[in-house]
């Protein structure tokens, strides 16, 4: 019975977890390229008192043996990169990743990081950066006497300069891919760093070599679908709920056990 207390123990554990995971995806619902998470989870160990197959006489054999689990765990809890609702915003600097991509930023460190949010800011000197005011990689300055700033869906960033009457070509914004996305690790601010794990970047224009496209005046909203959650919330609460009574019902056996004379 000590077994069973630290089987539910392991479960209860698992869906503390579980919960954890969806609060941050429910928590992020209305956070801009937003992927979200899954927890996923192994059984443990099983205690093998009979392996299957072994003799159970000196002619026959057990067909099943008798193997005991001792619980589960989580093994792994990883994005889910499925496209988000575009949402049109109407900011010229504003975009959506449409498909497989990534833009990329500079961070203080010199160090490339990589964004779903294509919430783009100017800063003092013009140059594109991220909300936080890291750079936008390739580095794309807009003059201030731009106006009428355009971003085609190949990358390319055009404005109307002042005594010009054709846009001019400011630079084009180039997207990366990676071969298992599910492997970048998460920095907070919605920024992603490569891992072994991961692979390298693959960098290209956008609408090239499988990169999506670019679509100004949307933001990719977050994936997070909010029934889908609460009704693993409503199956996480009751999982717990019901370890927690196998260990309430453990403890009554025990006591009784402990009382017989």
């Amino acid at each position: 019975m000590i077994r069973s207390l630290m089987i539910a123990a392991s479960g209860m554990d698992v869906q503390q977890t579980n919960m954890d995971v969806i609060s941050n995806n429910l928590a992020n619902v209305n956070t801009s390229g937003f992927k979200r998470s899954r927890g996923d989870f192994q059984d443990l160990l099983y205690q093998t008192i009979m392996p299957p197959g072994a003799p159970s006489s000196s002619s026959t054999e057990a067909p099943t043996g008798m193997q005991i689990g001792l619980g589960s765990r989580v093994v792994s809890v990883n994005k889910i990169f499925t496209q988000g609702e575009l949402r049109q915003t109407g900011n010229e600097l504003d975009i959506a990743i449409e498909g497989e991509g990534f833009l990329q930023v500079l961070l203080p460190t010199g160090e490339k990081a990589y964004t779903r949010d294509g919430a783009i800011k100017k800063n003092s000197t013009g140059k594109l950066v991220t909300p936080n005011g890291y750079a936008i990689e390739p580095a794309i300055t807009v003059p201030d006497n731009a106006s009428f700033l355009t971003i085609a869906a190949d990358g390319t960033v055009s404005a109307l300069l002042s005594g010009s009457t054709t846009p001019t070509v400011l630079g084009t914004l180039q997207l990366a891919r990676f071969s298992n996305p599910s492997a970048l690790r998460s920095l907070g601010k919605n920024l992603l760093a490569a891992t072994p794990s991961s692979g390298t970047a693959a960098v290209g224009n956008p609408g090239q070599n499988g990169l999506g496209t670019i679509a100004q005046g949307f933001l990719e909203a977050s994936n997070v679908n909010i029934v889908e959650e609460m009704v693993s919330m409503i199956v996480g609460q009751r999982a717990y709920e019901i370890n927690s009574k196998v260990i309430q019902t453990v403890d009554q056996m025990l006591r009784t056990a402990t009382n017989v004379r």
